[in-house]
């Protein structure tokens, strides 16, 4: 009995895994406004995804109004021509549907998820707020309190919570990266409703939006519904400004120090790396996972089980459309100074930069990718929001179905290569949150 239960579950197993990595296929076109269309179609279940990704983060902001990109998220959901203020959630939520958007320093993203049945009503929706989104002041002046909240709430309230704030600023002296997506609130405060108009009418055109649909859809019938929709939109007339500046090196380590209200100090190391989807950003993945991913990660067996010198350790790649970040972190156990983690993940640091990681851990770290890679389009969500991402960051939206191939190109030389070349000491930031307990008197 138990030979045949094995047997089953090797069986699922095979037909899962296969499942997985059956190709994704797609449409791709373009409409005459410039608007990108991306159609996947998935009959296994009644449901779509309809995306629209706006090629506008925070790095395309002014420095002196930063956090547009991320207002925009709240005010695009604040009503339109054809839809009253406050209705936007009920009409997707009365129909079954859900929605929502997040923003980043390089696109702003929307999504709903409906019934298939209710694709017409998620493309009107969307194709209204492109057209025609209501910016007036009594709209503006909410979202200025509700983006107030959320900074307090998300960053200045929150343990650590402006840890990627303090870090990139400290990082990034020229590009615009060096703010991050929240913004300066005295920004969006003196802000005028033209800026915001103006902002709108530069970014929210149809050349600088990619709609990708995913799910249970007909594509000859979606095509048509695209075309009522969207094609009479006019394209916009304003320069879409992409930021040219380039950071220049570091030139040597830049260390600091934030006191905050924290119980427990925290380290945190930043490198400079090269943009994603660059050849070696396949392997500085790999060698965050080696570090981080899981209990059985290096990070975690040695400073939190072994040694005991944090409650919390981490390793993973900020990568952006131009160069980012690579972050490693350790919260301290309690008694354990800040230097002395520091100096614990400093060795593990050097472990991989001195030798080769064994066969064994490498091929578990291919085995964590390749299941990471197909859990992520394992969702009609998942599927249509990479392959807009695909195609706006890269102009190849059937690297949905290949990007996994430069991961499993990688060896295990050039983890231990990138290691040496990107994780030293005059290319990072270090920075410390301590307890405001621990500021010296002349600092206060």
């Amino acid at each position: 009995m138990k030979s045949k239960i094995l047997s089953l579950l090797i069986l699922f197993s095979f037909v899962a895994v296969n499942a997985q990595i059956k190709k994704i296929t797609f449409e791709q076109y373009k409409l005459d406004n410039g608007m990108n269309v991306i159609l996947h179609k998935d009959n296994s279940t009644p449901i779509v995804a309809v995306t629209l990704l706006y090629h506008v983060g925070s790095k395309n902001e002014d420095p002196q109004r930063t956090g547009f990109a991320h207002f925009f998220e709240h005010l695009m959901f604040e009503g339109s021509k054809n839809i009253p203020r406050g209705e936007f959630d009920k009409i997707s939520q009365g129909a079954g549907g859900t929605n929502n958007a997040n923003t980043n320093p390089d696109r702003t993203f929307y999504y709903q998820i409906f019934p298939s049945n209710q694709l017409e009503l998620a493309l009107w929706m969307e194709s209204d707020r492109l057209m025609s989104l209501n910016i007036d002041s009594i709209g503006v002046e909410t979202q200025r309190k509700v983006v107030k909240e959320e900074r307090k709430q998300s960053y200045d309230n929150r343990p650590y919570g402006t840890l990627i704030e303090e870090t990139f600023k400290r990082a990034y002296k020229v590009h615009p990266y060096r703010w991050t997506t929240i913004g300066n609130p005295e920004d969006i405060n003196k802000a005028t409703l033209q800026e915001f108009i103006d902002f709108h009418s530069t970014y929210y055109v149809p050349q600088n939006v990619t709609l990708s649909i995913a799910g249970d859809i007909d594509i000859p019938k979606t095509k048509e519904l695209i075309q009522k929709y969207f094609s009479e939109i006019p394209k916009g007339t304003k320069e879409i400004k992409r930021p040219k500046e380039v950071e220049p090196d570091l030139g040597g380590e830049v260390r600091d120090i934030v006191y905050d209200n924290v119980q427990l100090p925290l380290v945190l190391h930043a490198y400079r790396v090269p943009a994603q989807g660059t050849p070696d950003s396949y392997a500085l993945e790999m060698l965050a996972k080696v570090l981080s991913t899981g209990q059985s990660s290096r990070l975690y067996k040695e400073l939190v089980d072994k040694q005991q010198k944090a409650v919390v350790t981490g390793s993973f790649p900020y990568f952006l459309e131009d160069p980012g970040l690579f972050l490693t972190y350790g919260i301290a156990n309690i008694g354990i100074k800040a230097e002395d983690l520091e100096a614990a993940i400093q060795t593990e640091i050097d472990k991989v930069k001195k030798d080769l990681i064994s066969e064994k851990e490498f091929q578990k770290l291919r085995n964590q990718k390749e299941t990471e890679f197909y859990t992520e389009n394992s969702s009609v969500l998942g599927v249509a929001e990479n392959l807009a991402q695909y195609f706006v960051y890269f102009g190849d939206a059937n690297l949905i179905n290949t990007e996994i191939d430069r991961y499993m190109k990688v060896t295990r030389e050039d983890i231990k290569r990138v290691a040496n070349k990107y994780l030293t000491k005059e290319n990072r930031v270090v920075l410390y949150y301590l307890p405001k307990s621990m500021k010296p008197a002349d600092k206060q």
